[in-house]
């Protein structure tokens, strides 16, 4: 794909700096593929290499680099050469909009309040700076601002997608939902407000729209990444394989090389080939009820008995979750009552400890990393919503009633990947998850 001649007079012609409409126009040229956004980016990095020094002397070709860098998300050299560019209104909202999105809130700002002294656009500064303070985490300063806003009477669809994001932020998801719709209702191609409402019902309320509005996100001609394999989820989870395929190979179309959509693609192509084992589903409910057979069933001697009951011992089960030095260990249990037990578990085809057999969770290679007793309750009692997942991921553990990052952490693989629709990609990301605090699954040695 080769890039388009407005994008190319965009960077040689000395003509004047984008326009607002013109910079969203060459982030929908520049992002609709991954090749195009290559192509854009050799184009500007040898534009700069050759030209560097006359392109800094001149402040509309330094806007307009950094307007180019800013698209490809290069936002810290954006700042470098904006500070080249002189302080205009539009150097000054860009910086803010660079500095936003490096995290740097306050200095956002703090430059969007230079922007309107210079003649930016009232509204849009006022809106963009509820959103840094909601960043920050100052909710109930945001809302002060929200409602000066409002009293103003400029009312737009941004006001209510920031009154949206802010009433998410403190819980009120029926609020947001509510405040989204309203901003598409005042501009239909709102996609940041048609993505969080396709989001919110796809987690709290109605798949059916959330499916619809992730469909209106895909029509428009900047569709979110992530609208297309979120509703690919949403298909795969009602068993639509060819509409979840649809939409991840459109997303492999564009960029190849997409980790996420690359697992997505498996897990569907997985989903297809799948089968329901009629005979396994047999087997495994005659093993749970086997397990589930009293000890009292069986002929044991008075001082066996004795011995389960004290250490409360009541079920074949039971005796899985035990080994033989445990059972070795207690008051008056011998090697004769050990035999026994054994015999009654061999003719089940069980063993002593065979639920037992977990991989050691601390190796000697990462014994220094042990935390404290009190450290490390305090993460396992951390809620799973506190963990950066997908829908998906999260509505697996909700069926799987877990509900902090300890039930997470008794869990195997394999009872993940059990959980209907749940896949490697789920599978891979609540490993990250748990890394960043130390923690993993269960596993079982072989």
């Amino acid at each position: 794909m080769e890039v388009s001649k407005w994008e190319i007079s965009m960077l040689l012609s000395d003509t004047e700096p984008l326009s607002g409409d013109q910079f969203l126009k060459l982030c929908h040229e520049v992002h609709q593929s991954e090749s195009k956004r290559i192509e854009f980016a050799d184009l500007l990095h040898k534009r700069v290499k050759k030209d560097g020094t006359s392109l800094a002397e001149d402040s509309v070709m330094s806007l307009k680099v950094a307007q180019g860098l800013s698209v490809l998300g290069k936002y810290a050299e954006a700042i470098d050469w904006l500070d080249k560019a002189g302080s205009g209104k539009q150097q000054s909202y860009l910086k803010a909009c660079c500095l936003r999105e490096l995290g740097q809130y306050d200095q956002a700002v703090s430059e969007f309040e230079q922007a309107e002294s210079k003649g930016h656009d009232s509204f849009d500064v006022a809106v963009s700076i509820v959103g840094c303070i909601r960043l920050m985490g100052n909710l109930e300063e945001a809302q002060k601002r929200l409602k000066r806003i409002s009293r103003i009477g400029d009312i737009r669809s941004e006001y209510h997608f920031q009154l949206g994001r802010l009433n998410e932020a403190q819980g009120l998801y029926g609020e947001a939902i509510d405040e989204y719709e309203r901003a598409v209702a005042l501009d239909g191609d709102h996609l940041e407000a048609l993505f969080r409402l396709a989001y919110m019902h796809d987690l709290y309320s109605d798949e059916g729209k959330a499916i619809e509005y992730y469909q209106q996100c895909i029509n428009r001609n900047l569709a979110p990444v992530s609208a297309l394999l979120n509703l690919a989820v949403l298909h795969e989870d009602r068993e639509d394989y060819y509409s979840a395929l649809s939409c991840v190979k459109k997303v492999l179309r564009a960029f190849p090389n997409h980790k996420r959509a690359r697992m997505y693609l498996k897990d569907i192509e997985s989903s297809v080939t799948m089968y329901y084992d009629e005979d396994q589903e047999r087997r495994v409910d005659r093993r749970n009820k086997v397990l589930e057979i009293p000890i009292s069933d069986f002929e044991l001697s008075v001082r066996s008995r004795n011995c389960l009951k004290k250490m409360n011992i009541k079920t074949l089960g039971d005796l899985l979750r035990v080994t033989e030095t445990e059972l070795l260990a207690y008051k008056n249990f011998g090697e004769t009552s050990l035999q026994e037990i054994k015999t009654i578990l061999t003719s089940k085809g069980l063993r002593l400890g065979q639920m037992l057999e977990e991989h050691k969770t601390t190796t000697s290679d990462d014994s220094d990393q042990l935390q404290p007793a009190e450290e490390q309750n305090e993460v396992l009692s951390i809620s799973v919503n506190q963990l950066q997942m997908s829908v998906r991921s999260r509505k697996c553990l909700e069926h799987l009633n877990i509900e902090n990052i300890g039930d997470l952490t008794r869990c195997t693989e394999a009872e993940l990947l059990g959980c209907k629709n749940f896949g490697m990609t789920s599978l891979n990301e609540i490993k990250q998850a748990l890394r960043k605090y130390g923690q993993s699954l269960r596993r079982l040695e072989d």
